[in-house]
């Protein structure tokens, strides 16, 4: 049977509507009155896994589940050995350097060498400022990171922004983009070789699918 790994969160509502499109309902999930983590479709094709966004590649590369949905911004953090298949289209938002507002900084390279960044997307991070041949410590944080600037425990932040409501209401502005992000169909390496629980038909239905979306 075919297991497929959905994120948690922005991503989960598309993911189904998309899996729908292709026979695969997985809309349980979306009940706000279950606590479900692990589904079956109601054909019996699949089962589907409710997981945080971080771990859907987890799930996939080590051969839970053949197939996952998950931000390109994960997979650019965690570099998983996983085959990246589809960009699905929805989830745009964008890794993005901001700072306080009513800073002098509007430029990454206007940032001081061995400055602070905090960030709980580390490795892309310390990966753009090495790019820009500037030293910067990045400082691991894992919830509103806004607050570094703020409270001045750094100079900047690298955070995913989609609006950029949250950055304009605590006084904080853009000012690079390190990549834009989209939801992404990822799959088992292995699994998408042997086609396993008829892999290929199922990637071949989506791609469909989103081609009549467009």
């Amino acid at each position: 049977m075919l297991t497929v790994a959905l994120p948690k969160g922005e991503l989960l509502k598309n993911s189904i509507r998309l899996l729908q499109a292709v026979g695969l309902d997985f809309s349980a999930f979306l009940d706000s009155g279950k606590r479900q983590l692990q589904i079956t479709d109601a054909s019996g094709q699949a089962k589907g896994l409710l997981v945080r966004a971080q771990d859907v590649p987890v799930y996939v590369e080590y051969g839970q589940a053949q197939l996952g949905v998950v931000g390109y911004d994960v997979l650019r953090e965690k570099q998983p050995q996983v085959a990246h298949l589809v960009d699905l289209q929805f989830g745009h938002c964008r890794m993005s350097v901001a700072v306080k507002a009513n800073s002098s900084y509007r430029s990454p390279l206007d940032l001081p060498p061995h400055g602070r960044v905090a960030s709980k997307y580390v490795n892309c991070a310390r990966e753009y400022f090495h790019s820009l041949d500037l030293p910067v410590e990045i400082v691991p944080l894992y919830g509103s990171v806004e607050l570094g600037p703020i409270t001045g425990m750094s100079e900047a932040i690298v955070d995913l922004v989609s609006t950029g409501r949250t950055l304009r209401e605590n006084g904080l502005i853009e000012i690079a983009t390190l990549y834009e992000s989209t939801a992404r169909l990822i799959a088992h390496p292995l699994s998408y070789r042997l086609n396993t629980g008829n892999l290929s038909d199922v990637i071949a239905k989506l791609r469909e699918a989103l081609l009549v979306e467009v």
